[in-house]
């Protein structure tokens, strides 16, 4: 299960369209294990890209189930899904939301990529909104990714070998 984490990150952006230089705030959004990995993960990625000073200025937990990425687009669409299950506790139907990101080129591609990718569902659903995203990117977060500039790496064990030596 993936851990979203929207960060924001306010920088000196170069602007194309009047090239003059203007200081942004925008939004990204990570999958990390917690805030402190969710922050050095920015970090490290923003470094990248930024060569000026650059400050995270807010980590907050995101409440997306899923995140759907379509190499062909770059804007950012939040899509709730509703459907109705039966109640594990109660036996009743009950209905769920569930909040999604998709790219897309517009909102109505967001509406097809969304039903398109939810299309092996067994429940019947409804996406009832579909809204643009200010996100600018989104990073997932790959299996055996870890920072080569950590300090702790060399002094990291698995519990079983401490415990078992």
């Amino acid at each position: 299960m993936s851990n979203w984490f929207e960060c924001k990150v306010k920088y000196h952006k170069h602007d194309e369209a009047s090239g003059k230089v203007k200081k942004v705030s925008e939004p990204f959004l990570l999958d990390a294990v917690s805030f402190t990995d969710a922050e050095a993960r920015i970090i490290q990625e923003i470094e990248q890209y930024v060569k000026d000073e650059f400050i995270v200025t807010n980590i907050s937990k995101a409440k997306y189930t899923d995140v759907f990425h379509f190499e062909d687009a770059d804007k950012w669409f939040k899509c709730k899904v509703t459907y109705t299950d039966i109640d594990q506790k109660s036996g009743k139907e009950k209905k769920f939301s569930n909040m999604m990101l998709v790219s897309a080129n517009n909102a109505k591609e967001a509406y097809e990529r969304i039903e398109e990718s939810l299309s092996t569902m067994i429940v019947p659903f409804d996406i009832p909104s579909v809204i643009l995203t200010p996100i600018v990117d989104v990073i997932p977060y790959h299996a055996g990714e870890e920072s080569s500039d950590s300090p702790f790496k060399e002094n990291l064990a698995a519990l079983n070998e401490v415990f078992n030596s």
